[in-house]
C-alpha cells in the first residue's frame, strides 16, 4: 500500500516539476519575445514600399515614347478624369520616387496637354487623378481661358457634419492671373462623392465662369481613416486656418495624412516608406523625407523635381535648413550598432552628402562612459543598440553657425558652435546633475529660478530674440519622462511629477516649455509653459506661424491639440495609430497649394 502511494506521490512531484521547468523556460523567454516583438515594430521605419500598384478604371491607350498607359478613372460620369500608369509599376525597384520616372510622367501630360483634337476649358478640363503618384486624393486640373483669371474651388459632401472646403488654387506657372491654368484640387474627401465648383475669376474681382461637377473619391489607399473625433477646450478661441499634417504615424508608415479643422481628412501623401520629420519649404516646392533613406523636393502638382539620396546614412528624427543651400539631417550609418549621433549635411544643388558631426567624437568624454542598451533596459526592444545620446530634434543658429539639439537620452538640450569648422560645445541645459561626474560638468547653463527641468524631451525650436545680443527662447515638447539605458550606477532623485513610466500610470502630465537663454549669464529659465496629455516619448509642440497659436501632438496619448497664445486648449482630435505618432504641425500651404 505505501508503495503505491509512494509511486504516486512520485508521479505528482515529477508533473510539478515538469510545470515549474516550463514556467521557468516561459519567463526566461519573455524578455527574448518582447524583444523580438519591439525590434519586428521598429523595423517598420525601414521598410520601402514595392507594390505602387492601385485601382485604375480601364487602359485605353498608350505614350509609347514615355511609357505610360492612359486609363479612364472610375470616379462617376460628371467629368472624364485620367490615370497615368507607368507600364513598368510592378517591376522589381519601381518607384515614383525617381526622376527618371516623373520625367515619363511630366511628358505624357504635356502630350495630353498639348492634343491637337481637345480644347482644354474649365467646362472640359484635363483632369487627372494623382498623376505623380505621390497623393492618392490629389486630382489634377488644366485648362485655359480666354482672359487672365484666378481659379478657386468650393467642395461639397452630403454629409452635413462635414463644412464645405473652399480654396484658391495657386497656380502652376506663379501667376495669381493666368489665361493658363494648372494646379491640384486639395481637399476631396476619400470615400464619398464630392460637389466640386469652380469659380473663375477676373482680376477686377468679377466672376466669369462657375463650372460644377462630381467626384466619386475611392476610399484612403492606406486604409486610415478620413474622420478624427475631436472635443473643444475652454478656449473662445478658432482654430487658425491650415492643415493639421500628421507625421511618421506606426502603423501607416509610408503615408502622411491632411486634415482640416474639423478632422477631415483632404489629403493623404503616399511615400517608399518611414515618413516626414517634418517639411521644409523652400520658394514654391517642398523638401521632405519620403523613406528612411531620401529625401524628396515636390512641387504643388505632386511631382518630385528632385531625390537626394543619403547612401550610406539613415534618417532618424528631425531635417531643417542649415546654411545657404544646406539642408541638415540626424542620421546614423546603416547597420552600426552606434545609432542617433550623426549630423550629416545635404548639398540642395548636387544632392551631395557629407557627415559634419559625429557626437562619439565631439563628446567622446562622455561616449566611453555609455554602453549599448540590454535586454533589462526600459528600451529593452533596442539591445545591443547604442543609443547613446539620441538626438531627437536640430535647430542651426545662422548668426554664429551654431547648432542646438535635443538629446532625449541625457534630458539635455545641446549647443555646438562653429559646426561647420572646429566644432566646439557651448553649453548643456537640463538637469544638470546628470553631468557632475563627467567632463561636461562646466558647460552646463546654471537654472534660473525654482522650476523641474525637462526630462525625455523632444522637438527644440528657436522662437525668437530677447532683449539682449545672445539672448533668445526656445520652445520644447518636455515629455516629462525619465529613462537612462545607456549607463551603469546612475541614478536621479527625481521630482513627484516627473514619469517613470512609458505609458504613464497615474496623474502625469507632460508640458509644453517656452526657455529663456541668456548665453551672457550663463542661464536659462522657464519663462511659460502649461500642461499637455503625458507622452513619454516622441511628441512635439510648436508655435504655427503668426498666429501665436501652439499645435501639440503628444504621441503616446494618441491625441493632438490646437492652444491658444496662453496655453489654454482650442479643440483636441485623437486619432489611430500603433503606439505612437511621431508629430503632427500645421501649414497653410500657401503658395505650394493655395494662393
Amino acid at each position: 500500500m505505501k508503495s503505491e502511494e509512494g509511486k504516486k506521490g512520485k508521479r505528482v512531484k515529477k508533473k510539478i516539476l515538469i510545470v515549474l521547468a516550463v514556467l521557468l523556460v516561459l519567463i526566461a523567454a519573455v524578455p527574448a519575445i518582447a524583444m523580438y516583438v519591439g525590434k519586428s515594430f521598429t523595423a517598420q521605419e525601414t521598410v520601402v514600399r514595392t507594390d505602387w500598384t492601385t485601382d485604375v478604371g480601364e487602359v485605353f491607350d498608350q505614350d509609347a515614347e514615355h511609357q505610360i498607359e492612359y486609363a479612364q478613372a472610375e470616379l462617376g460620369d460628371s467629368i472624364r478624369v485620367l490615370q497615368l500608369v507607368p507600364t513598368d509599376i510592378e517591376e522589381e525597384g519601381f518607384t515614383y520616387y525617381d526622376t527618371a520616372v516623373q520625367g515619363r510622367l511630366e511628358g505624357a501630360l504635356e502630350n495630353l496637354k498639348n492634343t491637337e483634337t481637345m480644347d482644354w476649358t474649365a467646362k472640359t478640363p484635363l483632369a487627372v487623378l494623382n498623376p505623380y503618384g505621390t497623393g492618392s486624393n490629389g486630382l489634377y486640373l488644366y485648362f485655359e481661358t480666354d482672359r487672365e483669371t484666378q481659379v478657386s474651388y468650393t467642395i461639397h459632401v452630403e454629409d452635413e457634419s462635414i463644412s464645405d472646403y473652399t480654396a484658391t488654387a495657386d497656380n502652376q506657372d506663379g501667376n495669381a492671373y493666368s489665361r493658363t491654368h494648372e494646379f491640384q484640387i486639395i481637399g476631396l474627401v476619400p470615400g464619398m462623392t464630392n460637389e466640386v465648383t469652380l469659380t473663375v475669376t477676373g482680376s477686377w474681382g468679377n466672376v466669369r465662369q462657375v463650372v460644377h461637377f462630381t467626384v466619386d473619391m475611392p476610399e484612403t489607399q492606406s486604409g486610415y481613416p478620413t474622420r478624427l473625433e475631436y472635443t473643444d477646450g475652454t478656449s473662445e478661441e478658432e482654430p487658425a486656418d491650415g492643415l493639421y499634417a500628421m507625421m511618421r504615424i506606426n502603423g501607416y508608415l509610408g503615408y502622411s495624412f491632411f486634415f482640416d479643422n474639423e478632422g477631415v481628412l483632404r489629403y493623404e501623401m503616399v511615400l517608399e516608406g518611414y515618413g516626414p520629420d517634418r517639411i521644409l519649404f523652400d520658394g514654391d516646392t517642398i523638401i521632405t523625407c519620403v523613406s528612411n533613406g531620401k529625401l524628396a523636393r515636390l512641387n504643388g502638382l505632386g511631382q518630385v523635381e528632385q531625390v537626394y539620396d543619403l547612401g550610406e546614412y539613415a534618417l532618424h528624427h528631425d531635417i531643417g535648413f542649415g546654411q545657404d543651400g544646406e539642408i541638415l539631417a540626424l542620421a546614423e550609418l546603416e547597420g552600426s550598432e552606434n545609432v542617433e549621433d550623426l549630423l550629416i549635411s545635404i548639398d540642395m544643388e548636387s544632392g551631395e552628402v557629407t557627415q559634419l558631426i559625429d557626437f562619439k567624437e565631439a563628446m567622446s568624454g562622455y561616449y566611453e562612459m555609455t554602453r549599448p542598451i540590454s535586454a533589462t533596459d526600459d528600451f529593452f526592444w533596442q539591445a545591443g543598440e547604442w543609443d547613446w545620446i539620441h538626438l531627437n530634434s536640430l535647430q542651426y543658429m545662422e548668426e554664429d553657425d551654431s547648432l542646438i539639439v535635443s538629446s532625449r537620452e541625457t534630458s539635455t538640450i545641446i549647443k555646438l558652435k562653429n559646426i561647420h569648422g572646429d566644432t566646439e560645445l557651448d553649453w548643456l541645459a537640463g538637469d544638470s546633475r546628470f553631468w557632475d561626474d563627467t567632463p561636461y560638468a562646466d558647460y552646463c547653463l546654471e537654472q534660473e529660478g525654482d522650476f523641474v527641468p525637462q526630462y525625455g524631451q523632444h522637438c527644440v525650436e528657436y522662437l525668437y530674440d530677447g532683449d539682449e545680443e545672445d539672448v533668445y527662447y526656445l520652445a520644447i515638447y518636455n515629455n516629462n519622462y525619465w529613462s537612462l539605458n545607456s549607463r551603469d550606477d546612475f541614478d536621479l532623485e527625481l521630482a513627484d511629477s516627473v514619469g517613470t513610466d512609458l505609458y504613464g500610470l497615474g496623474d502625469e502630465t507632460s508640458q509644453v516649455y517656452v526657455y529663456k537663454i541668456d548665453e551672457n549669464n550663463g542661464t536659462f529659465a522657464l519663462d511659460s509653459s502649461f500642461d499637455v496629455p503625458y507622452s513619454s516619448i516622441v511628441s512635439n509642440g510648436s508655435v504655427y506661424g503668426d498666429s501665436g497659436h501652439w499645435v501639440v501632438n503628444s504621441g503616446v496619448s494618441k491625441v493632438f491639440g490646437e492652444y491658444g497664445a496662453e496655453g489654454n486648449l482650442i479643440r483636441e482630435f485623437s486619432y489611430e495609430c500603433d503606439m505612437q505618432n511621431y508629430r503632427t504641425f500645421k501649414y497653410d500651404f500657401t503658395g505650394f497649394w493655395f494662393e
